[in-house]
């Protein structure tokens, strides 16, 4: 970071103006939220066809129970909460964006675009591993218990299994987007990460154990193995970033020097 911003454009506001301006911010990001949530209610027959396909693969003549006369609506309710700030994520990341692109560089505010798009992507690309990798981990969990266990899950614990799976994967995913933005920073280099790559292994196959809800080898591998091979691409990225931007930085004292 060379010479300090101009106020002005850097977006310097009073501790009353910055919160006033993330009340707004907020207010925007919550009203979103309830309209995306209203429409994840009329979703909801559909949403749950979709996630039951990998349990009726397994029981094709089998139904999810309730053991309770409030968990079905209760189960409706809290998915179209998670439907809302799935489809409120676009006006989320743009609030969010808004609220902090004062306290940015211009050469700071240039990567927005690609590290949100990335996100967004690895993030569905996560929770699509997710989805089908659940019908394997719901075969394993069933055959593990025995022949003498009948399974018969319950609508709200086999919807959170799945929901947190994907949501687990997903942040999985999000894994390289972190490892670039330290290399951008200045906070690692390629070259140390690529020293590190035997300790980052045993730290991803601890994060996959943790943040599978399951436990299960299957669903634990599935993730770890993608973060695995994201870890050495994220550095293969960060060092062809870094690559074109001391390319530049050269070209540009060489005009000056020329000039």
């Amino acid at each position: 970071m060379s010479a300090a911003p101009d106020p002005k454009s850097s977006g310097h506001m009073t501790i009353w103006e910055h919160l006033a301006e993330l009340r707004s911010r907020l207010i925007k990001v919550c009203i979103a939220v309830v309209v995306g949530a209203v429409i994840g209610w009329f979703l909801w027959p559909y949403l749950i066809d979709f996630l039951l396909r990998p349990f009726h693969e397994l029981q094709p003549d089998t139904d999810l129970i309730a053991t309770g006369p409030l968990d079905a609506f209760a189960l409706r309710i809290k998915m179209s909460g998670y439907i809302g700030i799935a489809l409120a994520m676009p006006v989320i990341m743009w609030q969010l964006w808004r609220f902090i692109t004062p306290a940015l560089y211009p050469h700071e505010k240039k990567y927005a675009i690609p590290f949100t798009a990335s996100a967004v992507v690895l993030f569905v690309m996560g929770a699509t591993l997710a989805y089908y990798v659940l019908n394997p981990t719901l075969n394993f969990l069933i055959e593990i218990g025995g022949t003498d266990i009948e399974p018969l899950y319950t609508a709200p614990s086999y919807v959170n299994l799945i929901v947190f799976m994907m949501l687990a994967f997903g942040i999985g995913f999000e894994f390289p987007v972190v490892i670039v933005a330290l290399q951008l920073i200045g906070v690692v280099t390629p070259r140390t990460l690529l020293g590190w790559w035997r300790t980052a292994m045993i730290v991803v196959v601890v994060i996959a154990a943790v943040i599978t809800p399951s436990g299960d080898p299957i669903s634990m591998f599935a993730l770890a193995i993608p973060m695995a091979l994201l870890y050495i691409l994220s550095i293969a990225v960060g060092a062809i970033v870094l690559k074109l931007r001391r390319r530049k930085a050269t070209k540009a004292e060489q005009v000056g020097t020329s000039g």
